[in-house]
């Protein structure tokens, strides 16, 4: 059984656990399937917004299929989420991503 298929099975008898619907997300990434991943991270995220590694990874995707204002907002929301709950690591990231973001925006 392939990834996909085992996550798809287990967040069937386990519809409430967000982890698995983010490792899920990240296979549909791989396997290039963006509307699947980003349908996932919206509802991680409408569940719990303080899912704060959803918003790295939906903004990284964002960045690639939707454009970098889009996933800016995503980021300036993540780094307000990671502040809001003392999470320095992922606001480091967050903050990090966005930097290079604006830089490649802004042609440096």
């Amino acid at each position: 059984m392939d990834r996909i298929a085992f996550l798809t099975e287990f967040i069937q008898s386990n519809p409430h656990d967000l982890f698995s619907k983010h490792a899920l997300a990240l296979e549909w990434i791989k396997q290039g399937d963006d509307d699947h991943a980003l349908k996932l991270f919206h509802e991680i995220l409408s569940i719990d917004p303080q899912y704060v590694g959803s918003y790295y990874h939906m903004a990284k995707l964002q960045e690639r299929v939707q454009g970098g204002q889009v996933a800016m907002d995503t980021y300036h929301l993540g780094i307000k989420v990671a502040e809001s709950i003392h999470d320095q690591h992922a606001l480091r990231e967050l903050k990090s991503a966005l930097q290079q973001l604006t830089d490649e925006m802004e042609g440096y």
